[in-house]
């Protein structure tokens, strides 16, 4: 195996909404995409008091690409116009393709609402390519449990969410052979994880600092990698969390406005109007 080298590592820039607290790595300064990644959130880690108003992420719209959420502290309500309708606690995940459009709430439960609790979210938005832009809208949540947990060796393990690895194949069947993951790393660990020739990584490190070939990328950066290998040599002193995948590039246009991500002017244009003439749903309902 051949290791890739680390072009960049791009810290996270502090963006918080209302009381949430969130950090986004991406897109940003000289760093517009990870094609076919195009946006990443990173929410808490925080408590929220009891009695508290929970997320503020009410009815919105999304066309032409893919929202995958993961809970890592917490619980989220998700509904939608497609009639998908699911909680996923902590551990769990998200996999939502906006494709053709749809109005979804991404809320906290009632009970988290009452009781509070610690809270700790990330969503990463995943381009689709022309051909599948207008695809009918579908939703998946998974729990914790549904969720392999495959060894590293050296105290780590990486839960397989999309994809294949070590012949086991994770729980959500991506439509464009996206592999994504969530890595735990062991204090003292050296591992090495796949990136096959041609395919854009995707490495955040939500939490603790790592070595990526010997360079260092700390807590909330996100790394930059060449093409230049087919494996991801990871090392980490004191343990680490990663988010980790990987995926064929899509090489297009890629027009973004708000909630909406096209590949020409146009198409954002026909999105709107067809948001406005209530063509993705009737939002009446998603709130809880």
């Amino acid at each position: 195996m051949t290791g890739r080298s680390l072009i960049a590592a791009h810290p996270a820039a502090r963006d918080d909404i209302a009381d949430l607290v969130t950090r986004r790595p991406l897109p940003g300064p000289g760093l517009p995409q990870i094609d076919p990644f195009l946006f990443l959130n990173h929410h808490g880690p925080q408590t929220y008091p009891p009695g508290n108003a929970g997320l503020p992420f009410g009815p919105h719209p999304h066309r032409g690409f893919e929202t995958v959420t993961f809970i890592l502290e917490g619980s989220l309500a998700h509904h939608d116009t497609g009639g998908h309708a699911y909680v996923v606690d902590a551990g769990g995940v998200q996999w939502m393709t906006a494709g053709s459009g749809l109005i979804h709430a991404e809320l906290s439960p009632p009970a988290f609402q009452r009781d509070g609790g610690p809270m700790e979210i990330l969503q990463l938005w995943v381009n689709l390519p022309a051909r599948l832009k207008m695809t009918a809208p579908r939703y998946t949540g998974v729990q914790a449990d549904a969720i392999p947990a495959l060894p590293l060796g050296q105290g780590s393990a990486l839960r397989l969410i999309a994809g294949s690895f070590d012949g086991k194949q994770g729980p959500v069947e991506s439509l464009t052979s996206v592999f994504m993951s969530v890595v735990a790393l062991g204090q003292g660990a050296e591992v090495y994880l796949p990136a096959p020739a041609g395919r854009s990584v995707f490495l955040y490190v939500v939490r603790g600092g790592i070595t990526v070939g010997g360079a260092p990328v700390r807590e909330w950066h996100l790394a930059e990698l060449d093409r230049d290998g087919d494996s991801v040599a990871v090392a980490s002193d004191g343990g680490a969390l990663l988010l980790f995948g990987h995926a064929d590039p899509i090489d297009e246009p890629v027009v973004a406005h708000g909630p909406f991500v096209m590949n020409r002017r146009e198409e954002i244009t026909q999105a709107i109007h067809d948001y406005q003439a209530g063509k993705f749903g009737d939002p009446a309902g998603l709130r809880l």
